[in-house]
């Protein structure tokens, strides 16, 4: 009871920076974290790219394909282990695995992977989505194929909608990078509705906070925020969240792909960062690949989102 009470009062830990690296191929990005009350613990998704793979050609991509989904565990959301990668059927999916999305609905843990059928040395390959499912974050039962209406859709965010049913955002590559939604009934069948913004983009995050929908989407600019009192009609705030590099070491290159940790009343920011700005960089050209995870506190004011960069990050998630 005492060690209890002592845990309780202790103060908050410091959020590591980065956030997380990946020890196997340094390229961790494209994160989706959720909490696992059977465990007590909050588990990390994240697109687990081959940024130390040494190539002849700087043009070829092959480094981005060829990629697993990687798992990073945590108590309390500031200190991150590496936990392997996610046991994901071949049968269903492909040898390239992309930004995962996981949530729970009901007694179920559903995942959306965007899926490249091979590993290809160039952007021009089909990708798309495929629904999996499972009861413990650790073994994943193959879904369907997400019927969108595109051989190129990637990044998927999905919630449930208060009137019942889901929807799900998600990138079109086949027009102009637009960020979509479509719903659903049964998680399974998909209409597509439109879109939510004219301006390119991927990675969209959508969450629920403080009373207003909020989307979040990577610009290649810093991210386009965007908030809506019913998610249907979306107001972007101006400019883009940090699209400026940041000062802090491993965290000098603008924001990329967002999740969005909503714990109670706070919010964090969870992005990738590309180690471009590192010393590193200036005697290995290709350390530029290499990314990092890292975390800011979101702040809202009059409907405005921001974020500190260089505020270290004081937390302890709840459930």
């Amino acid at each position: 009871m005492l060690f209890a009470a002592l845990a309780l009062l202790a103060p908050d830990p410091v959020a590591s920076v980065p956030l997380f690296r990946d020890p196997v191929h340094d390229g961790a990005a494209d994160a989706s974290t959720v909490h696992d009350a059977r465990t007590g613990e909050w588990v990390m998704f994240y697109t687990n790219r081959r940024a130390d793979l040494k190539l002849a050609d700087p043009k070829d991509v092959s480094w981005v394909h060829g990629t697993t989904i990687g798992v990073a565990r945590s108590k309390d959301g500031a200190k991150w282990r590496y936990s392997g990668t996610a046991a994901i059927p071949a049968s269903c999916t492909g040898a390239t695995l992309w930004a995962p999305e996981v949530q729970r609905f009901g007694d179920t843990w559903h995942m959306w992977i965007t899926v490249v059928p091979g590993v290809f040395q160039d952007w021009n390959a089909p990708r798309f989505l495929v629904h999996l499912t499972s009861g413990d974050l650790k073994s994943w039962k193959c879904g369907e194929r997400v019927d969108l209406g595109s051989d190129r859709v990637i990044d998927a965010s999905v919630l449930a909608l208060p009137q019942g049913g889901y929807r799900m955002w998600f990138n079109d590559e086949r027009a102009n990078k637009a960020i979509k939604y479509a719903d659903s009934a049964d998680l399974k069948t998909w209409t597509v509705r439109g879109a939510v913004t004219d301006t390119p983009g991927e990675g969209p995050k959508a969450f629920r906070w403080r009373g207003r929908w909020w989307l979040v989407s990577d610009a290649w600019k810093g991210l386009l925020v965007q908030h809506s009192p019913d998610g249907e009609q979306w107001t972007a705030q101006p400019g883009y969240l940090g699209g400026e590099p940041g000062t802090r070491p491993t965290d000098r290159a603008k924001v990329q792909h967002p999740d969005v940790i909503v714990s109670g009343d706070r919010a964090y920011l969870v992005y990738f960062v590309h180690q471009s700005g590192e010393p590193e960089a200036a005697k290995d050209p290709d350390w530029s690949r290499r990314t990092v995870l890292q975390i800011a506190e979101l702040e809202e004011k009059n409907g405005v989102i921001s974020i500190d960069r260089t505020k270290p990050v004081t937390m302890r998630l709840g459930k």
